[in-house]
């Protein structure tokens, strides 16, 4: 069975493709899907329950809940795509260079990856954010730049047990220049680890980008962000009285993290090479 038969054949690529295929669309046709301003203020209609006029209710405001959980899958999707993108470029570059050349930049490069992963992940993004004033692009930067370190050193450590085999070698003895052994026969065998971390990663994004939402460093008012939705329904008075307020985007949250992890998993199943020369 091939690698691509294998992949489709798996439950979790579907449910994880179908979940995030629902919230691409949700992201791309946000205007058509939500079917109202999202923010838009209805100060007759405060915290009103689901109904045929608003289907999961309304918040503090009077802002439909639905169309804001739409256009914050926009923006949740925006994030990891970005985001991960960042870190990928980052992670491949430096990791590449550090298994690649060793000596001095495998130091420090590795030495600054330690320093990035020695630090809670969430500590790192908010004393980041911090540092500067919220913002979409802030959000971007920061989530890329504290993930590029995994990424760098699975590079690394994919470029180190390729250096040394035989084509590479070959490629090194007629006079081919590193930058080009390094993208034509080095860099096709780490695209496989980095797409199932960056799938994960992207899961991770959206996680960090709701957090920091929350405590107010991410996503600014008055853009959707399903992390400023939980944080306006968090109220206790509303968590009794109107709990879709906050459970519709922790929900959404839960999906979509869902999604990309099971994609990321059944990706990292069909392309281990065990099971690969099993199936064979």
């Amino acid at each position: 069975m091939s690698t691509g038969s294998r992949l489709m054949s798996d439950a979790r690529t579907r449910i994880g493709v179908t979940v995030i295929a629902v919230m691409v669309v949700m992201a791309i046709f946000a205007p058509l899907v939500a079917g109202r301003d999202p923010n838009a203020i209805d100060l007759i209609h405060l915290l009103d329950p689901p109904s045929r006029a608003h289907w999961l209710g309304t918040d503090v405001q009077g802002r439909d809940v639905w169309a804001r959980l739409v256009y914050g899958a926009r923006v949740s999707l925006a994030v990891g795509l970005v985001s991960q993108l960042i870190a990928v470029s980052l992670g491949i570059t430096l990791g590449l260079l550090a298994g690649y050349y060793r000596g001095w930049i495998d130091e420090v490069v590795m030495r600054l990856a330690d320093v990035t992963l020695a630090f809670p992940t969430l500590l790192l993004l908010i004393a980041m954010s911090a540092a500067f004033q919220p913002s979409m692009s802030v959000v971007f930067i920061t989530i890329g730049v504290v993930g590029w370190a995994g990424i760098a050193r699975l590079v690394r450590g994919q470029v180190l047990v390729v250096r040394d085999l035989e084509y590479v070698q070959a490629a090194r003895a007629l006079g081919a220049r590193g930058e080009r052994i390094m993208l034509r026969h080095v860099l096709p065998n780490v695209v496989g680890p980095v797409v199932i971390a960056a799938t994960l990663g992207i899961a991770g994004a959206i996680m960090a980008e709701a957090a920091l939402s929350f405590l107010g460093l991410g996503i600014q008012p008055p853009t959707a962000s399903w992390g400023s939705m939980i944080a306006d329904g968090r109220d206790l008075d509303q968590l009794r009285n109107a709990p879709w307020t906050s459970l519709a985007p922790g929900l959404a949250i839960g999906a979509a993290v869902l999604g990309f992890n099971l994609l990321g998993d059944a990706l990292r199943d069909a392309l281990d090479p065990r099971r690969i020369d099993g199936a064979e």
